[in-house]
């Protein structure tokens, strides 16, 4: 049995199957980069009958921070409207570090588009919910997104717009995301 451990063949293969992983992904860090609410018109906004109308926008970006290192921002916006006046508006920009490594082009930016704000999204909510209720308002607990359907979106919008004829030929793809929602 000693003998198999001195036999290059066998440690030249494990040396191989150690540097042969495949493509690596792993989350970093979690935190909450930026955070607003405003509530323009208290008090006044609460003596009525509440029933609003939730405007909603989303947006994402990431940036390369270091080797193998991306940062990834989820961007939600909510605005309340109550007589085509603004009750409340609240934003958070939730951030997380992804350690990204042996990725296609196409494929991180496919991950860093759809799978870190899926993970970032739960957190974003929960800040939101907190600072409405904080200001006085019901809860406004947001469902899920779909980030992979509004990835497909992007890039069928983005295939339109070279289609139409801008004549620059393949853009680079966009490391920015929007996608807005009314409820």
């Amino acid at each position: 049995m000693a003998e198999d451990d001195n036999n290059p063949q066998i440690a030249g293969s494990q040396e191989g199957e150690q540097k042969e992983h495949g493509p690596q992904f792993g989350l970093q860090r979690i935190y909450l980069k930026d955070s607003s609410f405003e509530s323009p018109r208290s008090p006044v906004v609460f003596q009525g009958q509440w029933a609003p109308k939730i405007n909603f926008d989303i947006k994402t970006r990431s940036e390369k921070v270091a080797d193998e290192s991306y940062e990834v921002v989820l961007v939600l916006t909510a605005e309340a409207q109550q007589e085509e006046q603004t009750a409340f508006l609240v934003e958070v920009h939730q951030a997380g570090i992804f350690g990204v490594k042996d990725f296609a082009d196409t494929q991180l930016e496919h991950l860093l588009a759809t799978v870190c704000p899926n993970i970032l999204f739960p957190y974003a909510r929960e800040v939101i919910d907190a600072l409405v209720t904080k200001g006085s308002f019901p809860a406004l607990m947001l469902a899920p997104i779909n980030f992979e359907a509004l990835y497909v979106q992007q890039k069928q919008a983005m295939e339109q717009r070279q289609a139409g004829g801008n004549g620059n030929g393949a853009a680079a793809p966009s490391s920015e995301s929007e996608s807005n929602a009314s409820e």
